[in-house]
């Protein structure tokens, strides 16, 4: 079957709410939520088409958009490839001429249903914040590092890694269990690295997968009771098999030389887009880059960043 390749917006206001359309009573799938877009024409860019798409939908014009994710998916009439882009700025009044209904929707309390098949993963990737913590108790000491932790969260601080090999097991537990907690009270989700033991003794939200667990790995499904697995990789083997596998995310690097790693080369910012390209999991960069440098990572097609020293500055 051929593929028809879809362009999809991801319309984002301030506060991090999205928009949703619903199918029209004389399309397929009537009265199904899907977000706005349409067919890539001949002779056009994913872009272009988005362009095109939101102005003769909506009646806007697109000022600022960002690739982000590529998803596959095979309905009854149609195997379709969507171009998902990020669109953070338009002119124009919304008006919407080819949907029965539109509706701003909040990450994580979607209100409307049924979704498209094709779309309904999207969802999960939008709850993701696009800033990574990773802690380095180790080298601080767990204390400071908790203190550290304790007011990250207080300003906004959403998503954090516990990647502590270097501490002992009785003190790695103590402090995973003192961050959970932490974590907890803030509502921000906390991810084990590499330890499975470990982030089911804490009832950690997910498991961040090193490399070489993540190229062992045959099925997702190894991590029963966890929402969250994401994974580091160094390259597109790994980038490939963390979204075979339906990872939620994964963390590339490293984008600059770095003080724990001088001697690796830093992949820059025109490696990173092309490694991540076409992928169907969000991407966060690593490796030398801090909250500075968000724009240039959602310009690269970037979820957004992780850090470990800029993280707690």
């Amino acid at each position: 079957m051929k593929i028809t390749q879809v362009a999809a917006a991801v319309l984002l206001r301030p506060d991090g709410s999205f928009l949703l359309g619903q199918r029209a009573p004389d399309t397929f799938y009537p009265g199904y939520w899907e977000f706005p877009g349409g067919k890539v024409e001949p002779g056009e860019t994913p872009r272009q088409a988005l362009e095109r798409e939101l102005e003769e939908e909506l009646g806007i014009r697109v000022l600022s958009a960002h690739p982000w994710i590529v998803r596959e998916h095979r309905y009854e009439h149609a195997h379709v490839r969507l171009h998902f882009f990020r669109v953070g700025a338009w002119t124009g009044e919304l008006r919407d001429h080819v949907h029965s209904a539109l509706s701003w929707q909040v990450p994580g309390e979607t209100s409307v249903a049924p979704m498209l098949p094709a779309n309904g993963p999207v969802l999960k990737a939008l709850d993701l914040p696009d800033f990574y913590a990773i802690t380095q108790a180790a080298a601080i000491g767990p204390a400071l590092q908790l203190a550290q932790l304790e007011r990250a969260l207080a300003a906004g601080l959403r998503l954090v890694q516990l990647r502590e090999p270097g501490l002992a097991a009785a003190e790695r537990g103590e402090f995973a269990r003192a961050a959970v907690a932490l974590c907890r009270a803030h509502g921000a989700r906390v991810l084990i690295n590499g330890d499975l033991e470990l982030a089911r003794a804490v009832a950690a939200d997910g498991i961040h997968l090193p490399s070489r667990q993540l190229m062992a790995l045959q099925d997702r499904s190894d991590f029963p009771g966890f929402r969250w697995v994401a994974a580091s990789c160094h390259d597109r083997r790994e980038l490939e098999q963390a979204d075979r596998l339906g990872l939620d995310f994964a963390v590339l690097g490293p984008l600059a030389r770095t003080v724990s790693h001088p001697e690796r080369p830093g992949l820059g910012w025109d490696a990173f887009a092309a490694l991540a390209q076409g992928l169907g999991l969000p991407v966060y960069a690593l490796g030398g880059v801090g909250r500075d440098d968000l724009p240039t990572a959602w310009a690269a097609g970037a979820q957004g960043v992780a850090a470990i020293r800029a993280a707690w500055n």
